[in-house]
């Protein structure tokens, strides 16, 4: 059957029937809020996800599933979905016309610090990305609290090594739903990419180091964020020091047993989280995870899959700029020694502070490669040199146009102040600009976006981003691989875009000389 035809809004999968809905056009069809695991709740809540149970008859899939637990963190984040423990639903966006026609796959990991987030945002709507001849999956996964408890009851209860890290068991379970089902939707799963942001680019180093999700995905692409050191300690934690803070979180809560604990309903287990504030994160837990991930790179044991990666300009600038007290020569040098002890006075020379203006501008690239920069550059540098396989690196540069009114801190906000942000680039992958309101986008964002989504999807197709703009007709400037020739190129993604050298490399080989001595081996 066509999938063109009326009827095939109807998709038989291995549980049950669904029926979507398709675009005006008829050029892509939408099937929203498909379960790919069982409800984590009640005696499932900290387990691993268990397989869907079947249903009987056609069940719509025309609507977002609830995103999962989560406290208000983010102001730029804005769902279409209700919140609920039951929220292990995924979401298909398809353009093929028949179920042979086996097209590349993207699925999308949304970011959210693991703490907040949801597929249903209207900015990772994959209507337009689908459009690019690519069938995209994008998912709800377990975060916070009910993603990362660890305890050593849950220890004895699952088996060795296996508490915590249950937001990543969600995301294996998803890309084995895909591997089952996608053909359904003219998908192929033998080409499957898997990309994220920020914390969903952090989950793809991981999916990459961890072997449960070995032969689920065939490229990666990561945007801002990687699961190696963002400041001294994040690495993942240890299991005991996982497991330890469960058992202060479940005494909080005067849970002196798992089955209290799961008895606690959800929104006292969320408010509790967010009123103590333990930041649940993943566990290296001898399993998902069996080594950090830096150790299994350093190996050579990550998924050997084709690499695109890179960050924004400026990840953190926003918080610098329009502080309540603007960095001096004095003011950053003494917040070097504070955060880089004796080697402060070294970072000084690729953090150069020559005046007031030069200090402002060397904080905000420090905050930033503290914050995303060094870790993903970590990330990139380890998969090229170990991965034998294709790396491709880029740094987005726009200056985002913001809405008259935008603020940050309480200041008013420019583009110049915030700079290419974090999480700013999603938009432009996903072509979804209009949906942000209040900017008055201009066809310089319009032709990067047209851009940024054809690199993006030929690199699906093919693991090279290369090749021509059919929608905007033109040819594409040249992204050589960073992996070859030795001058490692960036491709620059702004106004114009242009390849050149890394030219920060001396910012991010400081910060490895440093990190190095901080991160346990």
């Amino acid at each position: 059957m066509s999938l063109g035809s009326a009827e095939a809004a109807q998709v038989k999968l291995d549980s049950g029937a669904i029926e979507g809905t398709a675009t005006s056009d008829g050029r892509v069809r939408i099937y929203k809020g498909i379960p790919y695991a069982a409800p984590p709740t009640g005696t499932l809540r900290w387990q691993p996800p268990r397989p869907v149970h079947p249903w009987v008859g056609v069940r719509k899939a025309i609507g977002f599933g609830p995103r999962c637990m989560q406290g208000r963190i983010y102001d730029d984040m804005v769902f279409r979905d209700g919140m609920s423990e039951d929220c292990l639903y995924l979401n298909v966006w398809t353009p093929a016309r028949a179920a042979n026609d086996r097209l590349a796959v993207m699925v999308w990991i949304h970011g959210g610090g693991f703490q907040t987030g949801s597929a249903s945002e209207p900015r990772q709507d994959g209507e337009m990305l689908a459009r690019r001849n690519v069938v995209v999956v994008s998912m709800n996964y377990r975060l916070g609290v009910f993603g990362f408890l660890a305890h050593p009851e849950l220890s004895r209860e699952i088996g060795p090594k296996t508490s915590g890290n249950y937001g990543l068991h969600d995301l294996i379970a998803s890309l084995q739903w895909v591997k089952a089902n996608i053909g359904a939707f003219g998908g192929d799963p033998n080409n499957v990419t898997i990309f994220g942001e920020s914390a969903g680019s952090i989950f793809v180093s991981a999916l990459m180091a961890s072997p449960l999700a070995r032969g689920l995905f065939h490229k990666a692409i990561g945007e801002s964020g990687a699961l190696f050191p963002t400041g001294p300690g994040f690495i993942g934690r240890s299991l005991a020091d996982s497991e330890e803070q469960g058992e202060k979180f479940a005494s909080s809560l005067g849970a002196d047993t798992m089955a209290a604990l799961r008895a606690k309903p959800a929104d006292e287990v969320l408010q509790t989280a967010l009123k103590t504030q333990p930041w649940f994160a993943p566990t290296i837990d001898g399993n998902v995870l069996p080594d950090s991930v830096g150790a299994i790179y350093d190996a050579g044991k990550q998924a050997r899959v084709p690499l695109l990666a890179g960050w924004n300009a400026d990840e953190a600038r926003a918080g610098v700029v329009l502080g309540k007290e603007k960095p001096s020569i004095a003011t950053f040098k003494e917040m070097l020694k504070t955060r880089l002890g004796d080697r402060g006075a070294d970072a000084l020379k690729v953090y150069p502070a020559s005046s007031d203006e030069e200090a402002l501008e060397s904080q905000a690239s420090f905050a930033g490669d503290m914050f995303i920069g060094y870790g993903t550059w970590k990330w990139i540098e380890e998969h090229a040199r170990t991965g034998q396989s294709p790396v491709y690196r880029y740094s987005f540069n726009r200056e985002i146009p913001v809405a008259a009114d935008a603020k940050v801190n309480g200041q008013p906000a420019t583009a110049k102040d915030i700079g290419a942000r974090h999480a700013g680039e999603i938009e432009y992958v996903f072509g979804t600009l209009d949906s942000v309101k209040g900017v008055k986008w201009t066809e310089t964002d319009r032709d990067l976006s047209s851009a940024m989504m054809t690199y993006w999807t030929n690199f699906a197709k093919t693991g090279n981003p290369n090749g021509r703009d059919y929608v905007r007709r033109r040819a594409l400037p040249a992204w050589a691989r960073y992996d070859e020739g030795g001058e490692r190129p960036v491709i620059q993604l702004d106004e114009t875009i242009s390849s050149s050298p890394d030219q920060f490399r001396s910012r991010y080989v400081f910060l490895d000389t440093y990190f190095n001595k901080q991160v346990p081996k």
